[in-house]
């Protein structure tokens, strides 16, 4: 006899490599089933947030869906937050859910396909007579719409029997994403606007990965500037003429050369409030999107291309060779006229480095991040939690691919998921250094996985940005005259944590406190080193400023970042004074 749940487990193998779960009631039989019938790798977490959030991490950094599976109730309940996101940042994945039984619910359940649906994650639910059929249907569904997908096993399945159903073995290509082409009067209008421009600049998102090579070759071909969105940062790693990464992380040369940019490129970007710096990056350009979406995802989009990345990339480069040919246009000798090149490749490292001690006496931030972003060696894999201290390490941790970065949450505006996701971004990539990223309240809402970071990493890095505060809040609340008591953090000891989880660890108070932490480096030893590090609040990243000016209406004199009249370069460098002393 096979029981459902075998059926499942044995539609999976050869589909699925890579689990998370934590085990209850409701998944009890099927993780048992998993492991007992297939090489899927099974990995425990501590709380089911970090079963959907590990394998959005897993899908993410290695481009193949993975599955995570939770029990009923509360057990799903504690996925939402996750799973939310996951759809926001269109993963394929699946998640196994135990849930109510056939017979009707009980006291302790609740309508988890309408849960699912409330956050926009469709539900298939397993029937008996053809389980394998159901997982299929699951599997299928989440990469042709490019979404989680929960398949719900009712409590009283998992061991009934299967009923007969033939099923097709697993092939190569089997659930590859359909590729959407674009209209061919779509294609021939992007060359006319692309061949005209004088200033060209091609922004890429996470949606542009599978065509990164090729639209950097298009890049090339129109000596145009690069950018990518946080999320996507290396896409153009080592690019001359890549300017980093676009938005609120943006260096003030990055933002000054985008602006003045005559056509913008987007391709694979949602271009949302962050990664278009609250709309003010476009300038007078006119932009075109390439996007899977149905519409364009901003209103200041001038051109929508719906397509796939790489289908739009290579027929938009063939047709620009006959347009530019037709017209006896020139290939551009390096890049914008005027600009030197040695000037652009700069841009992105344009950072400042701090203070090493910031006026309060603790750590600058950005002392901090440079300092790692030299110990650490070049092959990282972050795993980036949100909050105040995002801005730090996206501006001063160098990245060297587009799939060496996870950012789980920040889509849905979550903080509380680095330690949640860790385990899947170093699944996906077990020979990378994993660093995990995250402020003291993102960690101490996901502690428990802290203890998943230190079990499952063959080499791991926790930076814990310290700073005793909901520093997010006291910027963008305290600035508005709201008492800042509840946003405040007795200060934690996350070095003592580690240690009690079996981590080496470390208090940073100054840069010279590395200097364990270097040598360990050095030594390629394995295990999880934590570094706490005791950080000022009293540092304010732009990203924040932004959100002051433009997300919350502030005035930008009184809050010391608008330069006066002329004091300006061409490269768009606010002059030194003009800098609040909060920024130096």
């Amino acid at each position: 006899m096979t029981t459902v749940v075998e059926r499942i487990a044995d539609t999976l193998e050869g589909r699925i490599t890579e689990a998370f779960g934590l085990m209850g009631n409701g998944n009890a039989f099927l993780i048992d089933a998993l492991e007992r019938r297939t090489s899927i790798v099974y990995t425990a977490v501590r709380h089911e947030v970090a079963t959907v959030a590990s394998a959005d991490a897993y899908a993410r950094v290695a481009r193949r869906p993975a599955l995570a599976t939770a029990t009923y109730g509360a057990g799903f309940t504690n996925t939402i937050t996750a799973l939310a996101d996951a759809r926001m940042q269109r993963t394929p994945m699946l998640v196994i859910a135990g849930d109510a039984p056939t017979t009707g619910a009980r006291p302790w359940d609740v309508d988890q396909v309408a849960l699912a649906a409330a956050v926009g994650v469709p539900t298939v639910v397993v029937a008996r007579e053809a389980p394998g059929r159901s997982t299929l249907e699951a599997l299928d569904l989440a990469i042709r719409e490019r979404t989680p997908v929960v398949l719900a096993l009712p409590y009283d399945l998992p061991t009934a029997e299967a009923g007969d159903e033939a099923l097709p073995a697993p092939r190569a290509g089997e659930f590859a994403a359909p590729v959407v082409e674009p209209a061919a009067a779509d294609v021939a209008e992007v060359a006319r606007l692309l061949a005209s421009a004088e200033r060209p600049v091609v922004l890429a998102g996470r949606g542009a990965v599978d065509a990164r090579a090729e639209l950097a070759a298009l890049a090339d071909r129109l000596g145009a500037l690069t950018v990518s969105s946080a999320p996507a940062r290396g896409m153009f790693a080592g690019r001359a003429l890549d300017l980093g990464v676009a938005g609120g992380f943006s260096s003030e040369r990055t933002l000054g050369y985008v602006r003045r940019a005559d056509v913008i490129l987007v391709v694979g970007a949602s271009l949302n409030q962050f990664t278009s710096a609250f709309g003010s990056l476009y300038g007078d350009a006119h932009v075109i999107q390439i996007d899977i979406a149905n519409a364009a995802t901003n209103p200041r989009v001038d051109f929508f291309v719906r397509a796939s990345a790489l289908a739009a990339v290579e027929t938009i480069a063939a047709a620009l060779d006959a347009t530019m040919a037709d017209a006896g246009a020139q290939v551009p000798a390096q890049t914008w006229p005027g600009v030197d090149p040695a000037d652009v490749s700069g841009a992105q490292f344009d950072r400042d480095l701090g203070l090493g001690t910031a006026p309060d006496g603790r750590l600058d931030p950005r002392s901090l991040a440079g300092a790692l972003d030299r110990i650490l060696p070049e092959d990282r894999v972050i795993a980036h939690d949100g909050g105040h201290f995002i801005g730090w390490s996206s501006t001063h941790l160098r990245v060297p691919a587009p799939d060496s970065i996870v950012l789980v949450g920040t889509a849905f505006q979550s903080i509380g998921l680095g330690f949640s996701s860790a385990m899947g971004a170093h699944r996906a990539r077990p020979e990378s250094l994993l660093v995990v990223s995250t402020g003291d309240g993102g960690g101490l809402m996901a502690l428990a996985d802290l203890e998943s970071v230190v079990r499952t990493s063959k080499r791991a890095v926790v930076v814990v940005y310290n700073d005793a505060a909901y520093n997010a809040e006291v910027q963008q609340y305290g600035s508005q005259g709201i008492g800042t008591g509840p946003m405040m953090i007795p200060e934690v000891d996350f070095a003592a944590v580690a240690k009690g989880v079996g981590a080496e660890s470390l208090v940073v108070r100054s840069l010279d406190d590395l200097a364990a932490f270097e040598r360990w480096i050095e030594s390629d030893a394995e295990g999880t080193f934590v570094l706490d590090c005791r950080i000022s609040r009293e540092i304010v990243n732009d990203y924040q400023l932004e959100i002051l000016v433009n997300g919350f209406g502030l005035d930008p004199v009184e809050l010391g970042v608008v330069p006066p009249a002329g004091e300006r370069d061409p490269r768009g460098v606010a002059a030194a004074d003009a800098v609040p002393a909060a920024r130096r």
